[in-house]
């Protein structure tokens, strides 16, 4: 049986169902098109997001884009991962839930044009929110680089605790790099709407 098989089937009793759209303040969470492609592109072509997630390699081009949202796009895996949009409908980073290893992971990145704006804490928030209401009493785990403070305070707004410390290889930057282990319990979740 192949490990994609076999994730899947582990997964079956943990799904959440279909990625919905989701409707924030300022920002439409969206299922991802094949036309996001080249805004994916461009924002994790910048060194200064790529070198926080820890699979993204730099550089990232626009093949890097087709096959990431080739995966993502499937259906293959009950995973969410939610374009995050302006208003004018423009793919400003993503939001997603991701089952490994018999756990939910949440990752997410934005354009580096449009941080310090409070959209990461906004979409995150939103989409976590949902994603409760969808699978009630579940953990969420994440986790940060040591020298990634701004996406540490996302989650420590909505309730995440660091549940220890470790090293987790970086594609980008090629080498091991200190990591914040974080978790999020369904009871510590602040479901109040947050700004900055």
């Amino acid at each position: 049986m192949s490990a994609l098989r076999q994730e899947r089937q582990l997964a079956v009793h943990h799904d959440p169902g279909p990625c919905p759209v989701i409707a924030t303040e300022r920002l439409t969470l969206r299922p991802h098109r094949i036309s996001d492609v080249d805004a994916i592109a461009q924002s994790l072509g910048d060194f200064r997001v790529s070198r926080m997630l820890a699979p993204v390699p730099a550089p990232f081009d626009r093949q890097d884009a087709v096959e990431w949202l080739s995966s993502v796009t499937s259906g293959l895996l009950p995973n969410w991962a939610f374009a995050v949009t302006t208003g004018d409908d423009v793919h400003i980073g993503v939001v997603s839930f991701e089952w490994r290893a018999g756990q939910w992971h949440l990752g997410y990145w934005l354009n580096r044009f449009f941080w310090g704006r409070g959209y990461m804490s906004e979409a995150v928030h939103g989409a976590v929110a949902r994603f409760l209401m969808r699978m009630p009493g579940v953990e969420i785990h994440s986790g940060v680089f040591t020298d990634n403070r701004a996406s540490l305070k996302v989650q420590e707004k909505i309730g995440f605790r660091v549940t220890g410390l470790s090293e987790v290889y970086s594609v980008a930057r090629n080498a091991m790099v200190p990591h914040v282990e974080t978790r999020l319990l369904a009871g510590d979740f602040h479901p109040a709407p947050l700004r900055r």
